[in-house]
């Protein structure tokens, strides 16, 4: 039986101590990871575990990413992601992030990953992240 794919995916996430700065807000960097939890939880959604995408000599590697902090989350905020394949294409895939604390827009995020092999070379997206339809 064929899996539905998913184009986007939703995960929570409570904000730890340990990812706050000194004034008690989420450190700036800490999103980026909170996005790329995004992007392997999106994989798994479509039954594919970036483990063993990486165990088929492919890795996805960031080209460019551009965030846009609107309001602090700090300590204890329940977050939740929202992450979305706005276009994929060839060796290149385009997320977009939503980072909501209940119905405050906190981060959006935009991403450019491109696919690779063990060497660097580039190589296409596997079949299971071309989206020709976007």
């Amino acid at each position: 039986m064929s899996h539905p794919r998913v184009r986007d995916h939703r995960l929570s996430h409570r904000v730890r101590y340990h990812e706050c700065d000194a004034q008690g807000r989420v450190h700036h960097a800490h999103y980026l990871h909170y996005f790329e939890n995004g992007r392997v939880e999106l994989m798994r959604a479509n039954a594919r575990s970036y483990k063993d995408f990486e165990a088929s000599g492919l890795m996805l590697v960031i080209k460019k990413m551009e965030v846009d902090y609107l309001v602090p989350a700090e300590f204890d905020d329940l977050l939740e992601i929202w992450t979305c394949v706005e276009k994929s294409k060839g060796a290149r895939i385009i997320h977009r992030y939503e980072i909501q604390r209940a119905e405050s827009l906190i981060v959006r995020g935009i991403s450019e990953i491109g696919c690779i092999d063990r060497n660097g070379a580039v190589k296409r997206l596997p079949d299971f992240l071309q989206w020709s339809d976007l």
